[in-house]
């Protein structure tokens, strides 16, 4: 009896682990339709989940969901996962389901997800377990909208004004962890949920420890006071030593992002094409990824994420060739007594593209181009030049996702003030690609498709794609069970153990 207890004390101990994170603001809303920024995102994803989820590999399965079939390229069926339990005990089911869809719809509730949900016509529970989804017509993103968290219609259905609901803060999920505290300005405390459909946690707790300085969350990593988080190439390359590295274990990635120069292709300067490769030919982007990261990064090829289905792994880096960006030039009438000139706008409080604004400065000058830079602060970049178009060129980064929509970017129609082909790209094959893909429900006919846009927006250089910064995670080196994936290291987090 005494080795059974002291086994069942020992056990105890070992889960009752905490794993120490840090978040530099505070969330907002609690709530997955609502959760528009970082810090709330971050939390709600422990707390809640979708009918769909990315495996580690970045490909659709199932979360909430047992199993799906689409009937007809517009009829999706899905079958949901039995014995789930919300955090305060009662059955998850498809009412859930139809609720949050309507809850997301209602103009009552601000969010940013509604235009996702533009092609369904219907979403009816057929019975507790079966939900049925009529789309008006065939949707690329059918499984992809149904991953945003469900919310439990028992708690809501009365609620007269979602967006100022005690909810937000107190929210109940049916995720692997339950909220414990949450006040603004402060840490937040989660705790293992004991019901969790998948499996109980090994982590008993996950603490997010409110540092809003990013060089006090340094600190009390090298401290030890943290157990997961990012380092920039700096940090890794210059500030830390031999013990740290002995302590973490250090993850690299590509981000899900890159840095791009748009060029404004309603400007004269830019209207033929011979310029804008000139330019491409006269960077040297393994330069920039050098100087800016360290190494710490790679070139970006196009529009769409490395590894991801849409990614045309044929486009090969533009290497920097000089004479043959003078060349180009001469043939436009430009040399060392008429030279190409252009200017670039960017924005403050982002230095590593003003510094790179700087080394393409320098870069260019080499073929003979003369850049001008100019700086804005960020609000006033955004609502005097970059929305208006009112400029030459301008950098900017973009955020890349697991599943890209390339009609915002790169469709004529987004050509408007408002959306976000902000360079005026027209190109109707490309229209009619994206036109054609967004009615694939196949994935492999759908990367077929996409990677013929990549080829075609590349060879078009409305951008001049530059560079896809690494991401790099450092996670306690005692903690067990840690794999690396595409997607990144927390895919597993429910499986790991913290001695």
């Amino acid at each position: 009896m005494k080795i059974l207890i002291t086994l069942f004390l020992l056990l105890t101990y070992i889960n009752a682990s905490t794993l120490n994170l840090s978040m530099s603001s505070s969330p907002s809303r609690l709530n997955p339709i609502l959760a528009n920024d970082t810090a709330s995102s971050q939390i709600s994803d422990w707390l809640f989940n979708g009918l769909f989820k990315y495996d580690k590999d970045g490909k659709p399965t199932e979360d909430l969901a047992l199993s799906y079939k689409f009937e007809t390229n517009t009829k999706l069926i899905i079958k949901l996962k039995k014995n789930v339990k919300w955090h305060d005990g009662v059955e998850f089911t498809a009412q859930d389901v139809v609720f949050t869809y309507n809850t997301i719809l209602d103009p009552k509730v601000f969010n940013s997800i509604k235009s996702n949900y533009k092609e369904v016509q219907s979403v009816k529970a057929l019975d507790d377990y079966t939900i049925e989804i009529i789309y008006k017509k065939a949707y690329f993103k059918a499984l992809e909208i149904w991953m945003v968290g469900i919310l439990p219609k028992h708690l809501l259905k009365d609620e007269k004004n979602l967006m100022t609901s005690t909810f937000n803060k107190n929210p109940i999920g049916t995720g692997p962890y339950v909220l414990d505290s949450f006040k603004i300005g402060q840490d937040i405390k989660l705790l293992a949920n004991d019901n969790y459909f998948e499996g109980r946690p090994k982590i008993n707790e996950l603490l997010y420890k409110f540092i809003p300085d990013t060089n006090t969350s340094f600190l009390f990593l090298k401290q030890k006071k943290l157990d997961l988080s990012g380092l920039t190439p700096l940090q890794i390359d210059r500030q830390i030593d031999e013990e740290f590295k002995q302590s973490f274990r250090i993850i690299e990635k590509p981000s899900f992002s890159y840095t791009y120069v748009g060029l404004n292709l309603k400007n004269e300067k830019f209207k033929d094409i011979r310029i804008r490769k000139a330019l491409s030919l006269a960077i040297n982007r393994q330069e920039l990824v050098d100087i800016l990261f360290f190494g710490h990064g790679k070139i970006c090829n196009g529009p769409f994420l490395p590894g991801s289905f849409a990614y045309n792994e044929k486009v090969k880096t533009t290497q920097q060739n000089i004479p043959e960006a003078k060349k180009l030039l001469k043939q436009l009438g430009f040399d060392k007594n008429n030279p190409f000139t252009f200017e670039i706008v960017t924005n403050t409080g982002n230095d590593t593209r003003i510094n790179a604004a700087q080394i393409l400065q320098y870069q260019l000058a080499k073929a003979g181009i003369k850049m001008k830079i100019r700086v804005m602060e960020w609000q006033a970049y955004l609502n005097t030049i970059v929305h208006p178009r009112n400029y030459e060129a301008i950098l900017l980064g973009w955020s890349l996702s697991l599943m890209p929509d390339a009609y915002p970017l790169w469709h004529s129609k987004s050509d408007k003030i408002g959306s976000f082909n902000l360079v005026g790209y027209s190109n109707p094959e490309v229209d009619e690609l994206i036109e054609k893909a967004s009615l694939t429900i196949n994935r492999e006919k759908l990367s077929k498709t996409y990677k013929k846009i990549f080829k075609k927006i590349t060879d078009d250089i409305p951008y001049l794609f530059l560079y896809i910064p690494n991401s790099i995670s450092v996670v306690n080196n005692k903690i067990k069970n840690v794999q690396p994936a595409f997607t990144g290291i927390t895919h597993n987090q429910k499986d790991w153990i913290k001695p």
